[in-house]
């Protein structure tokens, strides 16, 4: 993906050095979506036992669930090599994120989609360098899944999974858009 940049967007102060004010922001919301993330992790942990399930509602539910895999539990029985796979898959992704909001800081839209993963990857690994799998908590089902999903159970997830996703959504928007513009 190529980012261009605008007079009005480049990230350079009247010095000529990168402003650290974006880049601050940006942290910091990352920082309160990892915070939300792993609060709401050990509120589940020190009430939940694993496999417990609480019905909020007819649709959606409050779990319990260990992931030792990827999304949709991707590679989740393999031999356990995948906890320091996607652990590192993580850190890499984060360092990289962190580049790309010191360079596009001020591309408000971008900024906030990748902030919003780089928060949700942090909270996914933390969790498995603390317990080597990934708490899951929220459920959601319905009939009208049943086709895509056993029993029409959506794969239980997190904050941090709600937050990459919303992120991918909002990166595709920003290209979506970007493209509209003509560049």
């Amino acid at each position: 993906m190529t980012r261009t940049r605008s007079s009005r967007s480049s990230p350079l102060s009247s010095s000529g050095r990168v402003s650290s004010q974006p880049l601050a922001l940006w942290l910091g919301l990352a920082l309160l979506v990892l915070v939300a993330d792993q609060l709401s992790k050990t509120l589940i942990l020190g009430r939940f036992v694993l496999g417990d399930r609480l019905e909020i509602t007819s649709w959606f539910n409050l779990v319990r669930a260990h992931n030792t895999g990827a999304a949709f539990s991707f590679l989740a029985d393999a031999a356990g090599w995948q906890r320091w796979f996607f652990t590192g898959f993580g850190l890499l992704a984060s360092g990289f994120i962190v580049w790309l909001l010191r360079r596009h800081g001020q591309q408000k839209l971008f900024s906030l989609a990748i902030s919003l993963v780089l928060g949700g990857a942090v909270g996914n690994v933390a969790d498995r360098l603390m317990h080597g799998y990934v708490v899951d908590f929220l459920e959601v089902h319905h009939r009208w899944l049943d086709g895509l999903f056993p029993g029409g159970y959506f794969p239980s997830f997190n904050i941090a999974d709600s937050a990459i996703t919303l992120g991918a959504i909002g990166l595709i928007v920003d290209e979506l858009r970007r493209v509209r513009r003509g560049g």
